[in-house]
């Protein structure tokens, strides 16, 4: 069968395409970067399998270079992280650009993961997501529409924000909307769900809400959270966490953005709870318990096999989300911060040492600056530290860094290149390269910033005296310390 799978690098999409591939299909994978899309965990007689087509749904698709032999097309693009009040216009346009491609494509069927939609009020983020069923609903193609609330595994907001909350706070003053009940399903479970509906037409323009056994409210879901980790937490209700408190409660406990909380919180305030309905049974399924679930996604948390997250979600300061058109560099109207280290040790473990950057291993000098410099981006609205990464040593192109994102890296020249994502009268990049000259090899450090006006020339100024002794202290560190670095 072959399947087209938009949202390819997004965290259901990752988790999606090797179950498809192990099928046996053929997957076109739209993405808006193709440096995003990472295969590295996919088995190597299965990457044939897999045809990549770079595609931005914002915009029209160019029909002409488009795949059009198709079976069945997944849905799964949603702007909610990127935004807190335009994304709902993003969100219909993406979808009509899809339909109007797909519409003149082979395929059968669209399949539509989303949110339960059965209160008749409903947050920005939940009509927003009906708005684009409806308009996929228009498509001459089938649609089966799945519609789910929480979503529990590894690397999933939701979880993360729980973790986060449980983790760092014995005590917790929460708004009244931790009562709001939902069905949390397992990542595995919807993953289930999505294979399973290929192609049966008895789910053919139809919607089925899907979801976890037990009926839960975010407070039991945190408490049960602590159970299972053996931790012993207090939460204590109050009547005058307005929204935007609410929000802000989020953005600074958690490694949410700001934007996303404030979504999140909107969404949060509804109940989310199941429609009764006999796909479970058809497919298979039956879904695990909310502890299942949580025991399931530490399982993977600590064996590093943590697939994706939502952070790696492409989420840039750029108003594209592109990566490519950050990846050359500028040479012009720039501020550059050069240094230079000759090693006087295998390159390889200076490498282990660039590859593992930031997350818990941290920036290898001045940690307490760069966690200030966190703490201000949180300030003033920016991501901040928290994001951390994905996983300990392994690092791909698109995926989240602290507050960078990762543009590039090659392990076979040694070479990876950061954007910053937090918030700057500018733009910033920061470069490791290690090069061959003659007999010895060269570790290259290069910070550079392009300023936006005076306040970007007058911000490279003043951060310039914590350069000297960041960058400085962080070049010799990652080239002197051994294997595996701090």
């Amino acid at each position: 069968m072959k399947i087209l799978l938009t949202g390819a690098t997004g965290y259901i999409g990752k988790r999606l395409l090797p179950v498809l591939l192990e099928e046996g299909h053929q997957v076109i994978a739209c993405v808006r970067d193709q440096s995003s899309l990472d295969l590295d965990n996919i088995r190597r007689d299965r990457k044939k399998q897999v045809e990549v087509f770079e595609v931005d749904f914002l915009e029209k698709v160019n029909i002409q270079r488009a795949p059009a032999d198709i079976d069945v097309a997944y849905y799964l693009i949603h702007s909610m992280s990127s935004s807190i009040s335009d994304f709902q216009e993003m969100e219909a346009q993406t979808a009509r650009n899809f339909v109007e491609y797909l519409d003149q494509t082979t395929a059968k069927q669209i399949i539509y993961l989303t949110g339960i939609v059965n209160e008749e009020r409903l947050s920005l983020h939940l009509k927003s997501r009906l708005r684009v069923e409806r308009i996929l609903e228009e498509s001459k193609v089938h649609l089966t529409a799945l519609r789910a609330g929480i979503i529990i595994g590894s690397g999933s907001a939701s979880f993360e924000i729980i973790r986060d909350l449980v983790e760092k706070l014995p005590i917790m003053i929460a708004p009244k909307w931790i009562k709001t009940k939902c069905q949390p399903i397992a990542i595995r479970d919807v993953i289930l769900f999505l294979t399973g509906v290929l192609l049966r037409e008895e789910t053919f323009n139809k919607n089925f809400d899907i979801g976890g056994r037990e009926v839960l409210s975010y407070r039991d879901m945190m408490l049960q959270y602590a159970e299972v980790r053996q931790l012993k937490r207090w939460i204590f209700t109050v009547p005058v966490m307005t929204p935007r408190l609410s929000s802000y409660w989020l953005y600074f406990v958690t490694s949410v953005t700001y934007p996303l909380a404030v979504n999140l919180v909107s969404s949060m305030k509804v109940d989310v709870l199941v429609r009764e309905n006999d796909l479970g049974s058809k497919l298979g399924v039956a879904p695990m318990s909310y502890k299942e679930a949580v025991e399931r996604a530490f399982s993977k948390i600590r064996q590093n096999l943590v697939i994706s997250s939502w952070k790696d979600a492409l989420v840039t300061t750029s108003s594209s989300g592109s990566l490519t058109e950050h990846v050359q560099v500028p040479e012009y109207g720039c501020f550059t911060d050069k240094k230079k280290w000759v090693l006087d040790r295998p390159s390889s473990e200076v490498w282990d040492n660039i590859r593992a950057i930031g997350g818990q291993r941290g920036w290898y000098y001045g940690s307490w600056l760069w966690k200030l410099r966190g703490y201000l981006d949180k300030l003033v609205g920016g991501i901040g530290l928290r994001r951390g990464r994905t996983h300990p040593t392994d690092i791909h192109a698109g995926d989240a860094l602290d507050f960078w994102r990762v543009l590039s890296i090659d392990h076979s020249g040694q070479r990876l290149l950061l954007f910053a994502e937090m918030k700057l009268p500018g733009e910033a990049w920061l470069e490791f390269d290690i090069r061959k000259e003659g007999e010895r090899e060269v570790l290259y450090q290069t910070a550079t910033f392009r300023p936006h006006g005076l306040f970007g020339r007058l911000y490279w100024y003043g951060v310039l005296p914590f350069h000297f002794f960041v960058f400085n202290g962080m070049i010799r560190n990652l080239a002197e310390f051994g294997r595996g670095g701090l």
